[in-house]
Protein backbone atom coordinates (compact mmCIF):
# COMPACT_ATOMS: atom_id res chain seq x y z
CA UNK A 1 0.00 0.00 0.00
CA UNK A 2 1.39 3.31 -0.62
CA UNK A 3 0.76 5.41 2.60
CA UNK A 4 3.19 7.84 3.28
CA UNK A 5 4.45 8.22 6.67
CA UNK A 6 5.52 11.01 8.58
CA UNK A 7 4.10 13.11 11.48
CA UNK A 8 0.33 12.40 11.78
CA UNK A 9 -0.79 16.08 11.40
CA UNK A 10 -4.47 17.22 10.55
CA UNK A 11 -4.35 16.47 7.06
CA UNK A 12 -2.91 13.03 7.50
CA UNK A 13 -5.81 12.18 9.88
CA UNK A 14 -7.97 13.40 7.17
CA UNK A 15 -6.89 10.68 4.98
CA UNK A 16 -5.66 7.90 7.83
CA UNK A 17 -8.77 8.57 9.61
CA UNK A 18 -9.38 8.88 13.38
CA UNK A 19 -9.45 5.68 15.95
CA UNK A 20 -12.55 4.89 16.83
CA UNK A 21 -11.51 4.67 20.81
CA UNK A 22 -8.28 4.87 22.91
CA UNK A 23 -7.63 1.54 22.89
CA UNK A 24 -6.87 1.12 19.36
CA UNK A 25 -4.92 4.53 19.09
CA UNK A 26 -1.50 3.46 17.86
CA UNK A 27 0.97 5.48 20.72
CA UNK A 28 3.93 4.12 19.66
CA UNK A 29 4.92 5.11 16.22
CA UNK A 30 1.87 7.30 16.27
CA UNK A 31 1.94 8.24 12.48
CA UNK A 32 2.25 4.79 11.63
CA UNK A 33 -1.03 4.42 12.31
CA UNK A 34 -4.59 3.91 9.76
CA UNK A 35 -7.48 3.91 11.22
CA UNK A 36 -10.07 4.29 7.95
CA UNK A 37 -11.70 1.49 6.49
CA UNK A 38 -10.40 0.97 3.63
CA UNK A 39 -6.74 0.25 5.33
CA UNK A 40 -8.49 -2.16 7.27
CA UNK A 41 -9.97 -3.57 4.63
CA UNK A 42 -6.30 -3.99 2.22
CA UNK A 43 -4.66 -5.36 5.28
CA UNK A 44 -7.26 -8.57 6.27
CA UNK A 45 -7.31 -9.23 2.39
CA UNK A 46 -3.38 -9.69 2.30
CA UNK A 47 -3.67 -11.49 5.34
CA UNK A 48 -4.35 -15.36 5.94
CA UNK A 49 -4.11 -16.29 9.42
CA UNK A 50 -5.48 -13.94 12.59
CA UNK A 51 -4.83 -14.52 16.32
CA UNK A 52 -7.68 -14.20 18.40
CA UNK A 53 -7.00 -13.39 22.13
CA UNK A 54 -9.10 -14.08 25.07
CA UNK A 55 -9.75 -15.25 28.57
CA UNK A 56 -11.59 -18.16 30.03
CA UNK A 57 -12.10 -17.96 33.63
CA UNK A 58 -8.61 -16.93 34.90
CA UNK A 59 -6.99 -18.34 31.57
CA UNK A 60 -5.89 -16.38 28.77
CA UNK A 61 -5.53 -17.69 25.69
CA UNK A 62 -4.79 -16.88 22.04
CA UNK A 63 -5.54 -18.96 19.20
CA UNK A 64 -4.27 -19.10 15.52
CA UNK A 65 -7.78 -19.01 12.89
CA UNK A 66 -8.59 -18.47 9.35
CA UNK A 67 -10.72 -15.91 9.14
CA UNK A 68 -13.05 -14.28 6.70
CA UNK A 69 -13.24 -10.60 5.84
CA UNK A 70 -17.24 -9.64 4.41
CA UNK A 71 -17.97 -5.85 4.38
CA UNK A 72 -17.65 -4.22 7.84
CA UNK A 73 -17.54 -7.81 10.03
CA UNK A 74 -14.67 -10.88 10.61
CA UNK A 75 -15.82 -14.20 10.54
CA UNK A 76 -13.66 -17.06 12.17
CA UNK A 77 -15.22 -20.79 12.28
CA UNK A 78 -14.56 -24.29 13.85
CA UNK A 79 -16.49 -27.03 15.87
CA UNK A 80 -18.81 -26.40 17.89
CA UNK A 81 -17.29 -28.15 20.78
CA UNK A 82 -14.48 -26.26 20.49
CA UNK A 83 -13.36 -23.91 23.40
CA UNK A 84 -12.82 -21.26 21.38
CA UNK A 85 -15.69 -21.08 19.31
CA UNK A 86 -18.08 -21.86 22.56
CA UNK A 87 -16.34 -18.74 24.42
CA UNK A 88 -16.22 -16.14 21.30
CA UNK A 89 -20.08 -17.16 20.76
CA UNK A 90 -20.61 -16.35 24.06
CA UNK A 91 -19.87 -12.40 23.21
CA UNK A 92 -16.50 -12.20 25.85
CA UNK A 93 -14.19 -9.48 25.15
CA UNK A 94 -11.96 -10.25 22.38
CA UNK A 95 -8.66 -9.21 20.58
CA UNK A 96 -8.01 -9.83 16.89
CA UNK A 97 -4.81 -9.38 15.64
CA UNK A 98 -3.38 -9.95 11.86
CA UNK A 99 0.16 -9.46 10.69
CA UNK A 100 1.84 -9.26 7.56
CA UNK A 101 5.93 -8.58 7.48
CA UNK A 102 7.09 -7.74 4.70
CA UNK A 103 10.66 -7.40 4.45
CA UNK A 104 13.59 -6.98 6.56
CA UNK A 105 14.65 -3.44 7.61
CA UNK A 106 18.41 -4.03 8.48
CA UNK A 107 20.56 -0.76 9.28
CA UNK A 108 23.61 0.19 10.63
CA UNK A 109 22.98 -0.05 14.16
CA UNK A 110 21.67 -3.22 15.96
CA UNK A 111 19.76 -0.95 17.48
CA UNK A 112 17.32 0.67 14.27
CA UNK A 113 16.85 -2.83 13.05
CA UNK A 114 13.26 -3.29 11.92
CA UNK A 115 10.30 -5.06 9.92
CA UNK A 116 8.01 -3.59 6.98
CA UNK A 117 4.75 -4.74 7.90
CA UNK A 118 1.16 -4.48 8.15
CA UNK A 119 -0.52 -5.27 11.79
CA UNK A 120 -4.15 -4.80 12.37
CA UNK A 121 -5.76 -4.74 15.64
CA UNK A 122 -9.42 -5.21 16.31
CA UNK A 123 -10.90 -5.56 19.35
CA UNK A 124 -14.44 -5.95 20.67
CA UNK A 125 -16.81 -9.06 21.48
CA UNK A 126 -17.89 -11.84 18.70
CA UNK A 127 -21.53 -12.53 18.15
CA UNK A 128 -22.66 -15.79 17.05
CA UNK A 129 -23.85 -16.80 13.05
CA UNK A 130 -26.95 -18.68 13.62
CA UNK A 131 -28.59 -17.98 10.26
CA UNK A 132 -28.38 -20.95 7.84
CA UNK A 133 -28.33 -18.78 4.68
CA UNK A 134 -25.29 -16.35 5.97
CA UNK A 135 -23.69 -19.82 7.06
CA UNK A 136 -23.01 -20.51 3.68
CA UNK A 137 -22.04 -17.28 2.32
CA UNK A 138 -19.53 -17.02 5.18
CA UNK A 139 -17.88 -20.50 4.28
CA UNK A 140 -17.97 -19.80 1.03
CA UNK A 141 -16.18 -16.24 1.48
CA UNK A 142 -13.85 -18.68 3.68
CA UNK A 143 -13.40 -20.70 0.68
CA UNK A 144 -12.76 -18.62 -2.17
CA UNK A 145 -10.14 -16.58 0.59
CA UNK A 146 -7.97 -19.83 0.74
CA UNK A 147 -8.54 -20.23 -3.40
CA UNK A 148 -10.51 -17.79 -5.35
CA UNK A 149 -13.16 -19.57 -7.41
CA UNK A 150 -12.55 -22.93 -5.11
CA UNK A 151 -15.76 -22.93 -3.73
CA UNK A 152 -17.95 -23.27 -6.78
CA UNK A 153 -15.59 -26.80 -7.74
CA UNK A 154 -16.16 -28.68 -4.55
CA UNK A 155 -19.74 -29.89 -2.51
CA UNK A 156 -21.09 -27.63 -0.45
CA UNK A 157 -21.53 -28.85 3.13
CA UNK A 158 -24.43 -31.15 4.40
CA UNK A 159 -26.90 -29.91 7.38
CA UNK A 160 -24.94 -32.51 9.35
CA UNK A 161 -21.60 -30.31 8.74
CA UNK A 162 -23.28 -27.54 9.08
CA UNK A 163 -24.92 -28.75 12.68
CA UNK A 164 -21.18 -29.36 13.30
CA UNK A 165 -19.72 -25.84 12.76
CA UNK A 166 -20.08 -22.60 14.60
CA UNK A 167 -19.49 -19.25 13.05
CA UNK A 168 -18.49 -15.85 14.69
CA UNK A 169 -18.54 -12.34 13.76
CA UNK A 170 -16.81 -9.00 14.86
CA UNK A 171 -17.71 -6.13 14.13
CA UNK A 172 -14.83 -3.79 12.64
CA UNK A 173 -15.62 -1.14 13.87
CA UNK A 174 -12.77 -0.37 16.99
CA UNK A 175 -9.86 -1.16 14.88
CA UNK A 176 -6.63 0.38 13.69
CA UNK A 177 -3.61 -0.95 10.91
CA UNK A 178 -0.14 0.04 12.28
CA UNK A 179 2.11 0.15 9.32
CA UNK A 180 5.46 0.49 8.36
CA UNK A 181 7.19 0.76 4.98
CA UNK A 182 10.47 2.39 3.70
CA UNK A 183 14.59 2.22 4.54
CA UNK A 184 16.39 2.20 7.79
CA UNK A 185 15.08 5.42 9.84
CA UNK A 186 19.54 5.87 10.13
CA UNK A 187 20.00 7.05 6.77
CA UNK A 188 20.09 11.01 8.11
CA UNK A 189 21.78 10.02 10.90
CA UNK A 190 26.05 9.87 11.81
CA UNK A 191 25.54 6.26 11.30
CA UNK A 192 25.39 6.55 7.60
CA UNK A 193 29.22 7.06 7.37
CA UNK A 194 29.80 3.33 9.32
CA UNK A 195 30.62 0.74 6.53
CA UNK A 196 27.70 -1.40 6.76
CA UNK A 197 25.61 -2.65 4.61
CA UNK A 198 21.95 -1.13 4.88
CA UNK A 199 18.63 -1.47 3.38
CA UNK A 200 15.70 -3.88 2.66
CA UNK A 201 15.12 -7.07 2.32
CA UNK A 202 11.18 -8.22 0.55
CA UNK A 203 10.12 -11.50 2.56
CA UNK A 204 8.07 -12.98 -0.37
CA UNK A 205 5.96 -16.12 -0.08
CA UNK A 206 4.29 -17.99 -3.08
CA UNK A 207 3.04 -21.04 -3.89
CA UNK A 208 4.65 -23.73 -4.73
CA UNK A 209 3.68 -27.68 -7.13
CA UNK A 210 0.67 -28.80 -5.96
CA UNK A 211 1.47 -32.35 -4.16
CA UNK A 212 -2.22 -34.30 -5.35
CA UNK A 213 -3.64 -36.75 -2.21
CA UNK A 214 -2.67 -40.19 -2.15
CA UNK A 215 -6.10 -40.87 -2.25
CA UNK A 216 -7.22 -38.99 -5.27
CA UNK A 217 -8.80 -41.29 -8.55
CA UNK A 218 -6.71 -41.57 -11.49
CA UNK A 219 -7.43 -39.18 -14.35
CA UNK A 220 -8.25 -36.30 -12.50
CA UNK A 221 -6.29 -32.90 -13.11
CA UNK A 222 -5.81 -29.97 -11.44
CA UNK A 223 -8.95 -27.52 -10.89
CA UNK A 224 -8.88 -24.15 -12.67
CA UNK A 225 -8.40 -22.14 -8.97
CA UNK A 226 -5.50 -24.43 -8.39
CA UNK A 227 -4.11 -24.33 -11.86
CA UNK A 228 -3.96 -20.13 -11.11
CA UNK A 229 -2.28 -20.41 -8.51
CA UNK A 230 0.82 -21.85 -9.42
CA UNK A 231 3.99 -19.48 -9.17
CA UNK A 232 1.89 -16.76 -7.86
CA UNK A 233 2.59 -14.86 -4.69
CA UNK A 234 0.40 -14.73 -1.51
CA UNK A 235 -0.32 -10.77 -0.21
Amino acid sequence: MALAAGKQDGNSLAVNGTPASARVRVRRGAHKGRYNDAAVAAALARGLVAHIAFVDGDQPFCIPMLYAHIGNRLYVHGSRASRVMRCLGAGIPACVAVTIVDGLVLARSAFEHSANYSSVIALGGFVRVDDEDEMLGVLEAFTNKLLPGRWAEVRGPTKKELKATAIASLDLDEASVKLRIGPPDDDHSSDAALPVWAGVVPIETHYGEPVASPGLSPGIVLSPSVRGLKGRSRG
